[in-house]
């Protein structure tokens, strides 16, 4: 059995991680350029923790500056088995107002200015997103917040926009009538990542603001944000804690093959592989290539 690491990527308003124990910052290089921060690893009721902040400390970092290739595959160097984001929404839905938690179970990517892949010319590969949730991940943090009193939605669909500007009001509406239940600008191509890196992934999509879409909020602002983001900040703390407090210690073999993905992904030939590729790939897929 392998040891599990829960992965905590703190997103707008989580820039440090109360209650983690035996804490110690550490720089991983990454072959894939500077990632957001150093790791600071810990403990939480004698579960690893491995905490990165997914804008820096600060807020340094807009959405389209991330290098999410560099995160994931310096959370993979850290041991991470499984990954939950905490994430800045929107919502798109009545029954979603701000200071709701919902966890996703489904994903549109509109971005366009990221690199989205690990793999391409010289070594071609190709995941599912069918399912791009972890499902036993989404138990656990559903179990978490029933048992701390947080109220979360089941489900939903995140729609991830390239930003940093926010929606207009006739993309709002789109998406409002497309059956999308929250909006934000950071999870993919993060969960598209996780999935080649053999991470399990779960998003808290924590619901700031209605977008534009709403009659009553039709002009969505930086500072309403933040008084929201501050509530829901101390609520995923306290949500952190109980799940790591429940957690399982041995990593559980995901039912969707997350932390197999790569078993039936690779197209390219072994002969025709990139050796330059390879090199940078030995975190991400050392599993598989190296059987």
């Amino acid at each position: 059995m392998t040891k599990a690491v829960l992965g905590i990527i703190g997103g707008s308003g989580i820039y440090d991680l109360p209650g983690l124990e035996d804490v110690r910052e550490e720089a991983i290089a990454s072959p894939w350029g500077e990632p957001s921060s150093a790791v600071r690893r810990g403990n939480i009721a004698g579960l690893p923790i491995v905490f990165m902040p997914r804008h820096d400390k600060g807020h340094r970092l807009s959405p389209s500056d991330i290098n999410y290739r560099a995160n994931i595959d310096v959370l993979k160097r850290a041991g991470v088995t499984d990954l939950i984001s905490l994430s800045a929404c929107g919502s798109f839905k009545e029954e979603l107002p701000p200071g709701t938690f919902v966890l996703v179970d489904q994903f549109v990517d509109r971005t366009y200015k990221r690199e989205s892949s690990f793999f391409g010319k010289g070594c071609v590969a190709h995941v599912s997103m069918a399912h791009p949730v972890s499902p036993r991940l989404r138990i656990h943090l559903a179990a978490a917040a029933d048992a701390e009193g947080i109220p979360v939605a089941r489900g939903g669909t995140y729609l991830c926009m390239e930003g940093p500007q926010f929606s207009s009001y006739a993309e709002s509406m789109t998406y409002k009538q497309l059956g999308y239940s929250v909006i934000g600008m950071t999870n993919m191509p993060e969960a598209k990542l996780a999935r080649e890196a053999e991470i399990c992934y779960a998003t808290v999509a924590m619901v700031t603001d209605f977008d534009c879409w709403h009659p009553d909020h039709d002009a969505v602002t930086v500072q309403d944000i933040v008084r929201v983001l501050t509530s829901n900040a101390e609520k995923a703390k306290s949500l952190v804690a109980r799940l790591a407090q429940d957690f399982p210690r041995e990593h559980e073999e995901c039912p969707i093959g997350s932390d197999r993905a790569l078993d039936a992904a690779f197209i390219t030939a072994p002969e025709a592989r990139d050796p330059e590729l390879l090199k940078k790939l030995d975190a991400v897929a050392g599993r598989v290539l190296k059987a």
